[in-house]
């Protein structure tokens, strides 16, 4: 139980990092290039790049420091998993800003602050701390699996001492050919 809860901590510092970036990305594009009132859609564009942004800066944050000990397997899997857990809890947020925003009408910054940034923040901060654990760096996940001529030869998956690998005959003929 400890240490889930200086993992959560971990993971908290992390996400506030991560927060100031999606938060302060997400304000400045809204009220410079990306308004609602010069670009259709503007909040939801400007909330999907800087919480594009985020997901970089936590992946960083959350694979080299939050679950660190767990990180085993290769970055380039590991961080497609991360991809889409974090899509999945961008989603949750956009969902929030958008109902807010476009079903609701509540279209002022703050609104938008308010769904996008708190209730959809917490609502994904559950989502992707529950699915990082179990899943992208799931202590159960820390090894690769044995390929299929290892598990063969080694049912009980302890690896040998000493490999020998197979080749091919040389041929001892040694006329050129044209």
């Amino acid at each position: 139980m400890r240490t889930l809860i200086a993992q959560f901590a971990r993971f908290g510092a992390v996400g506030a990092v991560g927060l100031v970036v999606d938060v302060g990305l997400f304000n400045l594009l809204r009220v410079t290039i990306l308004t609602p009132e010069e670009v259709h859609g503007g909040p939801v564009w400007a909330k999907v790049i800087s919480t594009s942004v985020a997901i970089l800066v936590n992946w960083i944050g959350n694979r080299y420091w939050t679950f660190r000990k767990e990180v085993r397997r290769h970055p380039v899997s590991e961080g497609i998993e991360f991809v889409v857990v974090s899509l999945g809890g961008m989603a949750i947020g956009l969902g929030c800003l958008w109902i807010s925003h476009y079903v609701l009408g509540y279209t002022s910054q703050l609104a938008d602050n308010i769904s996008a940034n708190v209730i959809g923040l917490v609502l994904g901060t559950l989502f992707r701390f529950t699915l990082y654990r179990l899943w992208v760096f799931s202590p159960g996940r820390n090894t690769a699996p044995l390929r299929a001529t290892e598990a063969a030869v080694h049912p009980a998956g302890i690896a040998p001492q000493l490999r020998v690998e197979a080749v091919a005959p040389v041929e001892d003929d040694l006329t050129v050919r044209p």
